[in-house]
This record gives C-alpha cells, sequence and structure tokens, in this order.
C-alpha cells in the first residue's frame, strides 16, 4: 500500500483557486488552474506567476567547516561563496554522475539547501552520512513559494521594498506583511523572479498578498514544466541523472575553476577526464520541424538510419510557438543546424538540432 501524498500549507488554497490537482513525487499539487497552462505560461512570460514549490526539501546546515565538508559532495565554490548568496550546484557520484542538483545560500550563520522534491528521501541522509559533525536539519514547518516573471519584481516589491534592490542569486530575510521570509531572487523558468520561504501558518495570507497583485496569477506544474523547457534548464530524472556527467550536461559552468581543477568530489576523476577529453554525447535543443511535439524517449537518427540519441524532455513551447525537446546526441550531430530524424510512433519526423535556450533568460544581474 502506497502512502497517501502529502499536501503543502497551500493545499486549501489551490483546490479554493480551482487548482486541479494531481500526485506529484508523493505531494498532491495543482498542475493548472482554470487559466489554463498556455495561459499560465503566457502570463508568467508577460507578467508574473506564483508557483508552491513547498513540496522541494529545504533543509539547514550548521556547524564549522559546513562550506568546507559540502565541498566534499559538490563540484561547486562553496568556500567562497559570499555571505547573502546563493549558487546552483549538485550531489556527484562516485562515477562522476549527478545524484541531484541543488540550491546552496549563504545565510550567515549556516548555509540554507533547497533539494528537489522527488530526491529528498535521498539526499537528506547523504548529507547527514557525509557532513561529518554538521547538524543537518530538513524544515518541516515553513512553504516555498516562487514568483516569476518580469513583473515579479513590482509583485514582491510593492510589498517589500528591499527586495527591488536584490540582484540575481541573492538572498535575504525580510518581512512580507509583517512576516518574517526567506528570499532569494532566483527561480527555474528563465524570468526575473524570487522563491520564497515563509513560515507554513502565515503562508496562505502571504500569497493571498501576492496574488491581489494585478499582475500576479497562480500558476501550477505543467506550466513550470514547459517554462523551464523553453529556458534550457534540466529537470532531475529526465535530462540529468545518475549516469549524466556536468559535462555531457553542459553545466560545466555550474563548476568553478578552482573545484575543476582541484577535484576533491565523488567522481572528480571521470569529470576531470570529460573536461579534458571531450565527451561522446551532449545535450542539445531540438526542434522538431512539424507541429507534433516529441517527448521524453523519442529516438534520434541520423538522415542515414543509425541511432544518434534520444529525446530527455519535450512538449510544446507556447512562447516558441511551436514544439521544442532537449535530449542527447552524440558529439558530432551536437553542433546548431545540424539535421536529424525523430522516431514517433515508427515515423520519422525531420527535426534540427538548436542551441539552448530557446527562449532568452531575463535574470537581473
Amino acid at each position: 500500500m502506497t502512502d497517501a501524498p502529502k499536501r503543502t500549507p497551500l493545499y486549501d488554497l489551490h483546490v479554493e483557486l480551482g487548482g486541479k490537482m494531481v500526485d506529484f513525487a508523493g505531494w498532491e499539487m495543482p498542475v493548472q488552474y482554470p487559466m489554463g497552462i498556455m495561459g499560465e505560461h503566457n502570463h508568467t512570460r508577460a507578467k508574473a506567476g506564483l508557483f508552491d514549490v513547498s513540496h522541494m526539501g529545504q533543509v539547514i546546515l550548521r556547524g564549522a567547516d559546513a562550506a568546507a565538508k559540502l565541498e566534499t559532495l559538490v563540484p561547486a565554490a562553496i568556500t567562497t561563496l559570499k555571505e547573502g548568496k546563493a549558487r546552483y550546484t549538485f550531489f556527484t557520484n562516485d562515477d562522476g554522475g549527478i545524484m541531484d542538483d541543488l540550491i546552496v545560500a549563504n545565510a550567515g550563520d549556516h548555509l540554507f539547501v533547497v533539494v528537489n522534491a522527488s530526491m529528498r528521501h535521498q539526499d537528506i541522509p547523504h548529507m547527514a552520512k557525509h557532513l561529518d559533525g554538521i547538524e543537518v536539519t530538513e524544515i518541516f514547518d515553513r512553504a516555498l513559494v516562487a514568483v516569476q516573471g518580469p513583473a515579479a519584481q513590482n509583485v514582491v516589491g510593492d510589498l517589500c521594498p528591499a527586495a527591488r534592490e536584490m540582484s540575481f542569486m541573492q538572498t535575504m530575510v525580510a518581512d512580507i506583511i509583517g512576516v518574517e521570509c526567506r528570499i532569494s531572487r532566483l527561480g527555474y523558468t528563465g524570468e526575473d523572479g524570487f522563491e520564497i520561504s515563509i513560515p507554513e501558518d502565515k503562508a496562505v495570507e502571504v500569497c493571498r498578498a501576492l496574488l491581489a497583485h494585478e499582475d500576479c496569477e497562480p500558476v501550477g506544474l505543467g506550466a513550470r514544466d514547459s517554462l523551464r523547457l523553453e529556458a534550457g534548464l534540466c529537470l532531475y530524472g529526465n535530462d540529468i541523472d545518475n549516469s549524466t556527467s556536468p559535462v555531457e550536461a553542459s553545466l560545466t559552468w555550474a563548476m568553478q575553476k578552482r573545484r575543476r581543477e582541484d577535484g576533491g568530489f565523488p567522481g572528480a576523476a571521470r569529470i576531470q577526464r570529460d573536461l579534458a577529453q571531450g565527451t561522446a554525447r551532449k545535450l542539445v535543443g531540438i526542434r522538431p520541424t512539424g507541429r507534433a511535439p516529441a517527448r521524453a524517449g523519442v529516438e534520434l537518427q541520423d538522415l542515414d538510419g543509425t541511432a544518434i540519441g534520444a529525446i530527455t524532455s519535450g512538449g510544446f513551447g507556447p512562447t516558441v510557438g511551436a514544439p521544442v525537446a532537449m535530449g542527447y546526441v552524440a558529439t558530432e550531430f551536437s553542433t546548431p543546424g545540424q539535421k536529424i530524424n525523430l522516431i514517433i510512433r515508427g515515423k520519422a519526423q525531420p527535426a534540427e538540432i538548436t542551441a539552448l535556450p530557446f527562449v532568452a533568460q531575463n535574470y537581473k544581474r
């Protein structure tokens, strides 16, 4: 018997707003609202969307050398991360594969870490086991919401003026309608925006205040996926997993120079070899020529009919106005403009390799 899906502190609000609830990673989450996935996607690109991401794991790491110890598990520079700044990184395994991706913030007297909902059960014991002498505390009494889109600065800034002054990947504690929240200027849509950690008993109140802004509408998981796909952002379990090297996944930018050169994290030997010699396959953008979206698992072939890879994420891109996909191809086929075929229901459909992202990222630097 499987456990009943959990509910976030915003469950009743989702239902009230007409959210269509589905089981996602063991949580009852809204896949869409009455506006619909296409409408919600377009509204986020044009104005601002509010997303419930409370199913993600919020973790506090406390103790001397927490940053140095975390560097033994991830290939990012954490010891040089300034107070009030956040960084994207990933846990690597001994084979140089990606165990999960995460955000680490330097909160002064502790590190604040956010991990994926589907990998909480793995990541938190992983940190507890390997971060010797560090207190690893999973937070269960806070909601997490994202406000994303070009109007996010006004939606959040009208309630918290200090948020307007923040730059991309900055984090701070500030009040919203008298409630102490942790506000970070980041997100996973390719747009400007914020993630806000809120005490659970005040979460509905804060979200109602955000949604009261004329430019802010609630957005579900459906549009969250199409937004991140257009922005060329990897989804763990689809585009990156235990077998994927960060170099194959074009995530070299997330490994700072000192870490790339010195290693000292799991799987460093493979990752350094990949950096030096290149990889046999590469994550690319793919534009199907027709109107039919190509989904994860679709085989990619060269024009002679030889298998060269597979799609890992795909769907319709509302902003692009056409199907878009991401996937891995043999490196010699990874140049933008390369013509390939998608095998959909046994038929070859033409497509083209393209650079990522499909839609320019609009972060506030």
